[in-house]
């Protein structure tokens, strides 16, 4: 979740660090930091708590000369939130320093080592330990094998090669990290291990970052690295080596974003700019993989057969937050399409369960990012066990879409708000493509494939016109902007939308807030209802609207506010409610992409009115690389 960035080249280090750190600031962090080392070999860091303001007002007081530097935007694991604890940390006695991302988990039997050895702590933070382990390293390498007085740049690199690799192999736990050495403006070296990196190509520049997106505005060339590889970055180029098989070749990608897709534009927040355009989000998850000869889906990386689809016998799906809501919307998609019996889990409690999974159950994990730590966990501990597992991600070349034995891009572009928004909708849109799958492997007929491929066709139609809503959410939110707690209710399909809905407004607004399937609210969650605690009612014409209705009646007459999300022209559920939203009328099983809209706007509205950041919500990171 925290995020990084180094550069090498012929520009002012500096100023291409802090330009990247700004555009992994939607990755969440409290403080953040950089380290140039001058033309002349210098270490100059500057650190500051805060926000990326705070820094560049520091770096524009004492600029720092060179091209050569990484940089770090931090979301505390250990330590509280402080200059002292921001990256980058030294090492020795300032020979290098570095900056990481992960959690080293025997950070304190390492510390009591080193403390014991005569290193000096200054920090509370695990990151300290690896630099001063790297530094031993060096050190005692110079001892064996003493470098010539002006050694080559190879020799540098090698010696810097070892001294990393000996540090890591008495490391537990998972890092993406880079260090710059004293003395060597030319050089910045890297290492991955369950956090992600990428080397970024130029002419005569190269660059690092935890997330391609950042490098958007420099380069398309990039490099993904694996777990247990290093890669050696100078201004001139790059090498990249794996622990165990030495040298490698790198396998170039193009990253096919332009910098226009990671700016706001016309739009006060990244968070409003991904609601807005989801229609087109929805059209590229389809893109390509409606097939209508066929009456089925077509997707291009499963890398199962269709026998071998054929004969799943169980899927279970797992997830964390929004993906797990967007879990349950799938589950109920592919049981009534596919007829096939689905299980959603939570990923945090699947990777340390030990589920009975008998042959023929297959694993889909769900993330946006491909980088949620629990997600991944739990992905390598169903592969682990001999199943074949699926992902459903946004992220080219990410760790989950890299460790997973095939899956689905959703080709959604680049999320940057916190808040997930059209990673939702995509989500349950590739979902409802493999339940059109799975269903015509199964029983659905040709007639039936070619109906559910034409509402699929007319979905981003049905959620351009439910976006009309904004102006009358607008209003909504004013009147209700001052309440602490919400409810959100719904059946059905209905209900992981309350629950995302719920989790809108709680993430961005800091209201408490709890999504409910409507009939469960009188078994308990009724005693909270009063008139300052609104439900919001989400009613499309479905097969138990009128259980719903009647689930809506028993709140009114407690008192307790209505607003409702309604199928347009439902004038019967409007003369119940004390606000309304209407939406467009979908098919039953594509209604979560419509109706999630207006709650998207509700949590976004009021956030605003009550003056929170809407894309850097407190405490909250848009990838949870740390369990």
């Amino acid at each position: 979740m925290c995020g990084i960035i180094g550069y090498v080249g012929h520009q002012p280090a500096a100023d291409v660090l802090v330009q990247g750190l700004r555009r992994l600031e939607y990755r969440g962090y409290d403080s953040a930091g950089v380290a140039v080392v001058s033309p002349q070999g210098e270490l100059q860091v500057v650190k500051a708590t805060g926000r990326i303001d705070h820094l560049a007002a520091k770096l524009a007081h004492t600029p720092p000369r060179g091209s050569c530097g990484i940089g770090h935007t931090r979301w505390a694991t250990h330590g509280a939130p402080a200059d002292v604890n921001a990256h980058p940390h030294l090492g020795g006695d300032g020979l290098l320093a570095v900056v990481h991302n992960g959690v080293i988990e025997n950070h304190q039997e390492l510390k009591a080592q080193l403390e014991s050895e005569g290193f000096r702590f200054r920090s509370e933070t695990d990151t300290e330990v690896l630099a001063h382990l790297i530094a031993r390293e060096w050190e005692a390498l110079s001892v064996s094998q003493p470098l010539e007085k002006e050694p080559s740049a190879l020799v540098v690199q090698q010696r810097l090669v070892q001294a990393v690799q000996r540090a890591l192999s008495q490391v537990q736990g998972t890092f993406g990290l880079a260090v710059v050495l004293r003395g060597h403006p030319e050089l910045i070296l890297a290492a991955r291990r369950g956090s992600p990196l990428v080397v970024g190509i130029g002419q005569g520049e190269h660059f690092l970052a935890s997330d391609a997106v950042c490098l958007a505005p420099w380069t398309q060339q990039i490099v993904f690295l694996a777990d247990h590889e290093l890669a050696v970055i100078t201004a001139q180029g790059f090498r990249i080596i794996h622990r165990d098989t030495g040298q490698v070749t790198p396998q170039i990608q193009h990253l096919g974003l332009e910098a226009s897709s990671v700016e706001r534009g016309p739009y006060p927040h990244f968070m409003l700019k991904e609601i807005y355009e989801q229609p087109e989000a929805l059209r590229n998850t389809m893109r390509g993989r409606l097939d209508l000869e066929s009456a089925t889906a077509h997707f291009g990386g499963l890398n199962l057969t269709p026998s071998q689809l054929r004969n799943v016998r169980r899927i279970v799906m797992t997830g964390c937050g929004t993906s797990w809501h967007a879990a349950l919307v799938g589950e109920y998609l592919i049981e009534q399409l596919a007829r096939l019996p689905v299980e959603v889990e939570y990923a945090s409690e699947l990777r340390y369960r030990n589920p009975p999974l008998e042959p023929g159950t297959l694993l889909f994990a769900i993330t946006q990012s491909g980088e949620t730590a629990d997600t991944l966990a739990a992905l390598r501990e169903i592969k682990r066990k001999g199943h074949p597992t699926l992902a459903i991600c946004n992220v080219v070349g990410s760790s989950i879409a890299q460790e997973a034995d095939g899956g689905i891009y959703l080709h959604a572009g680049p999320e940057i708000g916190v808040a997930s928004t059209k990673a939702f909708t995509a989500q349950c849109v590739a979902l409802a493509l493999l339940a059109l799958y799975f269903g015509r492997l199964r029983d659905l007929s040709f007639t039936q494939g070619l109906e559910i491929i034409g509402h699929l066709q007319r979905l981003p139609v049905a959620v351009q016109k439910a976006l009309e809503c904004d102006e009358v959410v607008r209003e909504i939110a004013r009147r209700f902007q001052h309440c602490r707690n919400f409810l959100y209710l719904g059946r059905q399909y209905q209900f992981p939308v309350a629950l995302e809905g719920a989790l809108k407004l709680k993430e961005i607004s800091y209201i408490h807030a709890e999504g409910y399937p409507a009939a469960e609210m009188k078994h308990g969650p009724i005693a909270l209802v009063d008139e300052e605690t609104p439900s919001v009612f989400l009613i499309p014409r479905d097969h138990v609207y009128d259980k719903v209705l009647a689930n809506l009646e028993e709140i009114k007459a407690r008192g307790g506010p209505i607003l409702a999300v309604v199928t347009q022209g439902d004038e019967r559920a409007a003369a119940l409610a004390d606000a309304v939203i209407e939406v467009p009328e979908v098919v039953e099983y594509l209604q979560p992409v419509v109706m999630v809209v207006p709650l998207q706007l509700l949590a976004y509205h009021i956030a605003v009115l009550r003056g929170c950041d809407v894309d850097k919500p407190r405490n909250l990171a848009k990838s949870v690389t740390v369990e």
